[in-house]
């Protein structure tokens, strides 16, 4: 629980903060209710999209009677509106996002963890509706939302994949996928194809360790795998470090036509560099127009 509240609070001061972010936030908030994900403004209520289990912090006023006699349990009717303005969250939770190069750096996955919260602050501070992807929860706006998704986040790791699960979400949702995509170029198009082909727009943050990106070790290395890749001996890392260093970018060209070809976003982000800018950036991407 203490650490729960830590990353809740360590997120929302940071974004407490940012003012240019704060000031993007209900720019942001301004954008979407007139539109800004490419479709007409509905209102509320005027498009069915589905029913979902009544939780906490729902009003009473919008349990819909009818389907909630069916059954036991009381049910929310959602409208394809709602649905749309929302934001979708995930995080990459495979054991190589355990890394850091040293004690003084943050995992990459507490890196990812930060961000994601303190996104979700800013996102709730502008009125929109966010959920973590995968949780099963659905799109919530306000206090609870953040604490949901702390908890959420906070909950004791196990290994999970390297790339996000398909889920039929509602058209022109937004997604926003916090990785180090190392995984081979043809399996992240593969996922993010998924999304884009059912009418989402989505952001890609590559979160890397400074020294994945410079390889900074010289002499006999040994280096041992952490998704079961077994190890490698380099008896001189300093003769393939730009070999390395080229790999690398590769890497990146590849994510970044892979995210254009989708009409999405591609950033990234040193664990060893202030949070903030990556925040902005993410938040600035969220608030350009559908097809941008």
């Amino acid at each position: 629980m203490a650490e729960r509240v830590s990353v809740q609070h360590r997120a929302e001061e940071l974004a407490a903060t940012l003012p240019p972010l704060l000031v993007a936030a209900e720019r942001v908030a301004a954008t979407v209710a007139q539109g800004v994900h490419g479709r007409r403004r509905v209102g509320q209520g005027e498009t069915f999209w589905q029913f979902r289990q009544y939780q906490p912090g729902d009003s009473a006023q919008r349990i819909d009677w009818r389907e909630s006699a069916k059954s036991e349990r009381l049910y929310i009717r959602e409208t394809e509106w709602e649905a749309a303005q929302s934001v979708w969250l995930w995080r990459d939770d495979s054991p190589s996002m355990s890394y850091a190069s040293t004690a003084r750096l943050p995992e990459k996955r507490a890196r990812a963890d930060l961000l994601l919260v303190a996104l979700a602050a800013l996102l709730v501070r502008g009125g929109e509706r966010v959920c973590v992807l995968g949780s099963g929860l659905p799109p919530l706006s306000g206090r609870i939302a953040l604490s949901r998704i702390a908890a959420v986040i906070d909950r004791p790791v196990s290994p999970g994949s390297s790339l996000p699960e398909f889920e039929a979400l509602p058209r022109h949702a937004q997604i926003v996928l916090f990785s180090d995509f190392l995984s081979p170029l043809d399996a992240v198009g593969a996922a993010i194809g998924r999304f884009a082909a059912s009418g989402l727009r989505g952001h890609l943050l590559q979160i890397l360790d400074p020294a994945e990106e410079t390889l900074p070790f010289d002499g006999r290395v040994r280096f041992e795998g952490m998704e079961a890749e077994g190890e490698v001996l380099i008896s001189r890392v300093e003769a393939v470090r730009d070999d390395y260093v080229d790999r690398l970018a590769a890497q990146r060209e590849g994510l970044a036509a892979i995210a254009r070809r989708a009409g999405w976003s591609f950033a990234t982000h040193r664990s060893d560099r202030p949070p903030h800018t990556a925040l902005l950036a993410l938040y600035a991407a969220l608030a350009q127009p559908m097809g941008h």
